[in-house]
């Protein structure tokens, strides 16, 4: 529903690194922003000596680091120690607003590729308090808000007319968000079909005999057409088992050109070749395929 969101973000600003993340269609401030709230982090209360009333921070050295930390005043010699503070995590939606000031069409990208999930159980979930916390509060939400009022725990953020996200568009929203997935591999989604196709797997490849007709499929991670290969292109096909070389002929590639450099996946017919340890298959015909995804490749270098 909001994968165009992200997708036109992607193509005016880099992806802004959230944990270990890169996400597409935030502002760098906003990325920091939440990058800043680091649960670990604590605050210390004001320096202020108990004892004299001394606030002046050149007089008061730290002599004891922790959890707690203690002080000792030069003005009067005395210490104490005092409990650090944690600044703690995020506990709602609402509070990520309030703390970061992001934007709907951020909160929506984060919802999306199930960075808010800690405060619901779903993505669609988490998309419905995403509404409920940038909108006014109309008849909609007004009556979800008197049956549900503490938007806080964790049963009521889960309550949610939406239906559940399924896998293809947990997928869809991965790589629409940060152009990847932790989830399952978009092939593995197609396994039962492809099969019934007689598509083998990139793991089947080097069970089968030299020169046997094969089908392989995947999603294209490289396309390669050296100035030295007299017009020959080579793609990487990527699937859940692992990767399948595949060659194209001039010809071929001319009468496929769209399908060959614009498809994210392809269906390739062909005669498999074994040669010097490697392995490839000779394609004689190429295919898209819909793989609910839009899958960036490294081309033509």
């Amino acid at each position: 529903m909001n994968s165009n969101v992200a997708s036109v973000a992607a193509t005016t600003q880099p992806p802004i690194r959230l944990g270990l993340m890169y996400v597409n269609g935030l502002r760098k401030e906003a990325g920091q922003a939440m990058a800043a709230f680091d649960r670990r982090k604590t605050i210390a209360p004001p320096v202020l000596c108990p004892k004299c009333g001394s606030d002046d921070e050149s007089m008061i050295e730290v002599v004891r680091e922790g959890t707690t930390r203690t002080y000792f005043c030069n003005t009067c010699a005395h210490e104490w120690t005092v409990q650090l503070r944690p600044i703690g995590r995020f506990k709602s939606i609402e509070e990520v607003v309030q703390r970061t000031g992001l934007r709907r069409d951020e909160l929506t990208t984060l919802a999306d590729i199930g960075a808010l999930n800690a405060f619901t159980n779903e993505r669609r979930s988490a998309l419905w308090q995403v509404e409920r916390c940038v909108r006014p509060a109309g008849d909609l939400y007004a009556a979800d808000d008197v049956q549900h009022p503490h938007p806080d725990s964790h049963e009521d953020l889960s309550r949610s007319p939406l239906p559940v996200m399924d896998d293809h568009g947990r997928l869809r929203a991965d790589y629409a968000g940060m152009g990847l997935t932790i989830g399952p591999h978009p092939m593995s989604l197609r396994r039962d079909d492809l099969a019934l196709r007689g598509v083998l797997r990139a793991a089947d490849l080097p069970t089968a005999r030299d020169g046997r007709r094969v089908r392989v499929a995947g999603m294209v991670i490289t396309r390669q057409r050296p100035g030295t290969a007299k017009g020959f292109v080579f793609l990487t096909l990527e699937d859940e088992t692992g990767i399948s070389n595949v060659i194209i002929r001039p010809d071929l590639f001319d009468r496929n050109r769209v399908t060959v450099v614009r498809q994210p996946f392809l269906i390739v017919d062909g005669v498999l070749q074994h040669q010097d340890g490697v392995l490839s298959v000779r394609a004689e015909r190429v295919e898209g395929m819909s793989g609910g995804a839009s899958v960036d490749a490294h081309d033509f270098y």
